[in-house]
């Protein structure tokens, strides 16, 4: 297997990463010399690094079987940790499969083996079934978000899959929230615990809008008013609710993208990289985008409707005032509604004074090529430059799939690239090139 890289070092600089923290330091130090751990950290602390890079010296470069598993509660999740992995360069192979994507891509990506298999348990125990690669080389079990996998609905498949596992020696448990009962089926025995859940002090300021109407639509259009161009998410509970507040913020010429469990996996990708690449600054979304989903760092996250549990409200606030910066949770209520018990002692936030929400500048554009194609950013950023005349600060963000690449260029200039790019050969692949 070749270009493997071992030298911690050498990964992080490939990552651009000048240090560690405390965190990812300690947790690394513990999975090293332990079998049994169990790592709480807040959301946005680094756990994925943190467990990734000691699991890279658990490979062994000879054997050509899956030697790792990852398990996780959702896809965006799968293919976040897929994304990290490869953005490390170790030269491991490493998959990601999970429900609402073609069995037949994972079929093809499996008949040449990863070292490091991350799914979500429904497709990973379908695989598991068909005998599609060989369990008796998998001696690390990872459970990233395990107060999330460990849920009941998950229970019958987890356990179906973990005793499968027989040369099972290292066993990873991480999560953002504490006091999960852990099930005798993981096998965790005695396990060392890295806790930051305390440690990280937050700069999270939460605070409460009152509407005086029960429809709270027109008190969170003078909420986002107020707030001006910022990246937010706002949070519902029910996809029947995402579909209204969607329909309110077309209605008032507000864009936005949406994010459930509803939408065709192929729909909540493009969602979150127009989110990501700034075409879209908001987000309408169920608690599925609380955790494991890939997208910037936020000022405020907007609790449209109130959370059920204080987990979800630990989730949803930690999509903002990530590792030490500041940020702010919104907590809309009817001026009748009664806030949860875990809702304490929290300010009303003012909204009076209206700020000036500046036309969009960017827009996604889709083109029809990417990694099978032999085609890389450079590829893509030379086109756009070159023959598209655009200079380097109006190039935005440039996602490069396995099929496709999604670039973000300024929104008055996207028709006119879309005409003079549109079927031009990328390589040597005629590529086609559209709005998203």
């Amino acid at each position: 297997m070749a270009n493997i890289i071992k030298d911690q070092a050498e990964i992080l600089q490939k990552l651009n990463i000048s240090q560690l923290n405390r965190m990812q330091e300690e947790a690394i130090a513990t999975i090293h010399k332990n079998d049994n751990i169990i790592l709480l950290s807040p959301t946005g602390t680094g756990k994925t690094l943190a467990f990734c890079l000691p699991l890279l010296k658990t490979l062994d470069p000879e054997v050509k079987e899956v030697q790792a598993l990852i398990l996780v509660p959702s896809r965006e999740l799968a293919i976040q940790i897929e994304q990290v992995i490869r953005s490390m360069g170790s030269g491991y192979k490493v998959n990601a499969v999970y429900g609402g994507r073609p069995m037949s891509k994972d079929k093809i990506e499996l008949k040449h083996v990863p070292a490091i298999l991350i799914g979500t348990p429904g497709r990973v125990s379908d695989h598991f079934a068909n005998e599609r690669f060989s369990k008796d080389f998998i001696k690390t079990l990872i459970l990233d978000e395990f107060d999330k996998s460990l849920e009941v609905g998950f229970e019958y498949e987890m356990r179906g899959i973990i005793n499968q596992l027989s040369a099972l020696s290292k066993r990873i448990l991480t999560s953002a929230t504490q006091g999960v009962e852990i099930p005798d089926f993981v096998g965790l025995r005695k396990p060392n615990t890295v806790n930051y859940l305390k440690a990280t002090t937050s700069k999270l300021a939460i605070k409460t809008v009152i509407s005086p109407a029960k429809n709270k639509l027109n008190t969170l259009l003078h909420l986002l008013n107020h707030l001006g161009n910022q990246q937010g998410i706002i949070f519902c509970n029910l996809k029947d609710t995402i579909n209204s507040v969607s329909a309110f913020l077309e209605s008032k010429n507000i864009r936005h993208g949406c994010f459930s469990g509803g939408m065709e996996q192929k729909d909540r990708e493009r969602s979150l990289i127009k989110f990501r690449n700034g075409t879209n600054q908001l987000l309408i979304a169920t608690d599925l985008a609380a955790r494991g989903i890939d997208v910037p760092e936020m000022n405020y996250i907007i609790h449209y409707q109130l959370p059920l549990a204080v987990e979800e409200f630990t989730h949803r606030n930690g999509r903002t005032a990530r590792v030490s910066a500041e940020g702010t949770a919104y907590v809309l209520k009817w001026k009748d509604e009664s806030l949860p018990d875990f809702i304490k002692n929290v300010e009303v936030q003012n909204i009076s004074k209206q700020a000036e929400r500046e036309a969009p500048y960017w827009e996604t554009l889709f083109v029809s090529g990417g990694r099978k194609d032999k085609i890389s950013k450079g590829d893509i950023a030379g086109l756009f430059i070159k023959q598209g005349k655009l200079s380097r600060e109006e190039l935005g963000d440039i996602e490069l799939k396995q099929d496709c690449a999604f670039v973000a260029v300024p929104l008055v200039k996207a028709d006119e690239l879309v005409e003079n790019l549109n079927n031009t050969r990328l390589k040597k692949k005629k590529v086609r090139i559209t709005v998203l």
